[in-house]
């Protein structure tokens, strides 16, 4: 599968040899929640979705992917809340993206952050997709969009402290996202029931960043309180994955401040199965719920997905790494 491949050359260009490193995040945690939201779509919905699970899954990790060789493409995934005064908080949620580019500028909205503005875009280029009954786009915005959608659940995607650099914490934007949903998401309920309509896309994406930041004092704040109780030669382990040698966060600390967060990634992962769900539910709805029984199952073809591997990689290795947002 090409996403394999990539995965595979992408940890022989940038090997990921300590948790201070960007981690490629949450591939697990991403592939899992776009799997699950696909089976609380309508019937109506289910059985195109299903037929192509396996590519909503397997593709959740694209964006992340881009962020490495795509110019504009990193904003997409997060926005600093902490960069804009209280007053603003209050209003920009109020704003399209016309509204705040008139405001702001496009150039300060993008050095900030612009996922809630992204949710809506591609909630837009979704309904287009369904419209025109493209089976191609439909299925690539929609898997596109489920991961900006989990991202904008995360708090950590929520400050210019993603990665605890400032505070002394580095690390703890993998430990959150990928680290603790690879232990223990086995054991979380993740199904949400039907799919629901929502009215005001606008709303709903700003109120899962705003819900995100509300939680971002307990994770940084736990992970202090628990690097003081544990020494730090039993706070980190060295694992072997993927055929590298990495430091990471012990499976005892891992167990201790996910019982400290009193199933807060749990939560969030919900929030985001049930948040994609509705938003394809609903760009389907808008669409006038156009007959999806009739697309066959989508097939990839090898030659074009050698020369977008190809273009991938001339891409990747002319760009500087990125700092994980």
């Amino acid at each position: 599968m090409l996403i394999t491949y990539i995965l595979a050359l992408y940890s022989i260009f940038y090997p990921v040899k300590n948790i201070s490193d960007p981690p490629l995040w949450g591939f697990y945690a991403h592939s899992l929640i776009n799997r699950l939201a696909v089976y609380s779509l309508p019937n109506e919905m289910l059985g195109f979705f299903k037929q192509n699970i396996d590519y909503v899954t397997d593709n959740a990790v694209n964006p992340d992917q881009r962020r490495y060789a795509v110019v504009g493409e990193a904003p997409r995934h997060y926005i600093d809340l902490d960069d804009y005064p209280d007053s603003l908080k209050a209003v920009l949620p109020k704003m399209n993206w016309k509204q705040a580019v008139e405001k702001f500028t496009e150039d300060s909205l993008l050095a900030h952050g612009i996922v809630p503005w992204q949710i809506q875009r591609m909630k837009f280029q979704l309904t287009q997709a369904f419209m025109q009954r493209n089976q191609k786009d439909i299925l690539r915005i929609a898997t596109d969009l489920g991961h900006y959608i989990a991202d904008s659940n995360v708090p950590l995607h929520t400050t210019r402290n993603y990665n605890g650099q400032l505070t002394n914490q580095l690390g703890i934007h993998g430990f959150w996202e990928s680290r603790l949903p690879e232990l223990y998401s086995k054991d979380y309920d993740l199904f949400i029931g039907k799919a629901e309509y929502e009215s005001n896309i606008q709303e709903r994406s700003w109120s899962s960043v705003l819900n995100a930041n509300a939680a971002l004092d307990s994770v940084l704040r736990f992970e202090k309180i628990l690097s003081i109780k544990i020494e730090e030669d039993k706070k980190f382990t060295i694992e072997e994955r993927n055929g590298q040698t990495i430091k990471t966060y012990s499976r005892n600390f891992s167990k201790e401040y996910h019982k400290m967060l009193d199933n807060q990634v749990e939560r969030q992962m919900k929030a985001s199965v049930k948040m994609i769900s509705d938003i394809w539910f609903t760009a389907w709805v808008d669409a006038g719920q156009p007959d999806l029984s009739t697309f066959p199952k989508l097939e990839i073809d090898s030659k074009e997905e050698q020369e977008i591997m190809k273009s991938w990689l001339q891409r990747l290795l002319n760009v500087r790494k990125e700092a994980d947002n």
